[in-house]
């Protein structure tokens, strides 16, 4: 399934502690620089896996959670899977999924024009606020405000860049409740897209979008298997998802020419990503982590995750080809609410 490389950098300054465990257990995986050892368990991750990535967790100190399945189903991680978080930026999927549902359904096409406007309403009192390039991830749309762009060109600008200005027109355009209604038919509820970045007095009122691991797994899992909307759109909202340009957490943890169709997510102390790992055993990993003040330490906490994660899954790929063993692939039984390219970081949503 390779389409593209995705690879990039994670890295800080931690404690001491956090460190000298993180290198330990980085070491020890497989797929790292020592001697590691997997075993693959149908329906259920496999003992070392679990241990491993709790001890990662404990040792950071912060509120992780993790929800991780193959697309055959075989093999499953799930570790606070129904811990509410803020948001920050994933809430951009389900955004882009309802406007991939409306082009569908004829309501409007991808080609539309729409302007670019800088002045939105808050949702607790209606007063209006705006956005500062200062304060987002891409820059160049704010140089349109007053002319057109199309509806492709924002959600591209939403999902590879993480723009907040982009975000913020479609969430008017679209409205937030269809966006929500869109989300749950999905069966990703633990998702909650209440209004747009940066209204600084919802915030306040402890109005904001969240999600948990779970609903942003079923979303990715649905979207890999091409049942979100349509197959073809489905593709399509991958394909966005591949050309993401922040990659400092699950792509860096994964082998150089990974294909990874994700989206990360940051604001003050929260650092998410969400990925579709495109490999010969597809996998839908989630990470979202709380607690970590310094992003390059978060990155590498997901980062290092991951690694263990890949190595689990590989790891299972090859017991099946060795011993012909494929494993239950049916459904696993749990129903409830479950996209970085090449890039550098994203800001805060």
């Amino acid at each position: 399934m390779s389409r593209g490389v995705v690879w990039q950098r994670g890295g800080r300054r931690a404690s001491f502690a956090w460190s000298l465990a993180l290198a330990c257990l980085i070491a020890c995986a497989p797929g790292g620089d020592g001697d590691g050892d997997a075993t693959l368990v149908v329906d259920d991750a496999p003992g070392d896996l679990r241990g491993d990535v709790e001890a990662l967790i404990e040792a950071s100190g912060a509120e992780v959670a993790v929800a991780m399945r193959t697309l055959d189903g075989a093999l499953e991680l799930l570790i606070e899977p129904d811990l509410e978080m803020h948001a920050a930026s994933t809430m951009k999927v389900p955004v882009m999924i309802e406007l991939f549902r409306r082009a569908e359904q004829g309501e409007l096409t991808l080609a539309d024009p729409i302007e670019v406007t800088n002045e939105f309403s808050s949702i607790v009192d209606g007063s209006p606020y705006t956005m500062s390039a200062d304060e987002d991830s891409e820059g160049e749309l704010y140089s349109a405000i007053g002319s057109e762009r199309t509806l492709r060109h924002l959600c591209e600008a939403m999902i590879t860049w993480s723009s907040n200005l982009a975000t913020n027109i479609l969430i008017d355009f679209l409205g937030a409740e269809r966006i929500q209604a869109t989300t749950d038919e999905l069966g990703a509820s633990g998702m909650k897209v209440l209004r747009g970045v940066e209204d600084i007095k919802a915030f306040d009122a402890g109005l904001s979008n969240s999600t948990t691991a779970r609903a942003l797994l079923v979303l990715l899992e649905k979207l890999g298997r091409g049942e979100v909307v349509s197959a073809d759109a489905s593709e399509q909202m991958v394909a966005i998802l591949r050309r993401q340009q922040f990659g400092e957490a699950i792509p860096a943890g994964l082998p150089p020419g990974t294909v990874v169709a994700h989206k990360t997510g940051n604001i003050t102390r929260i650092h998410h990503d969400a990925a579709l790992v495109e490999i010969e055993r597809p996998y839908v990993l989630v990470v979202l982590v709380r607690g970590i003040e310094d992003r390059a330490q978060s990155a590498a906490l997901i980062a290092s995750i991951a690694r263990r994660v890949h190595a689990a899954v590989t790891a299972g790929a090859e017991k099946d080809v060795d011993t012909g063993d494929t494993g239950d692939t049916g459904d696993t039984g749990d129903t409830g609410d479950t996209g970085d390219a090449v890039g550098t970081v994203e800001a805060a949503a």
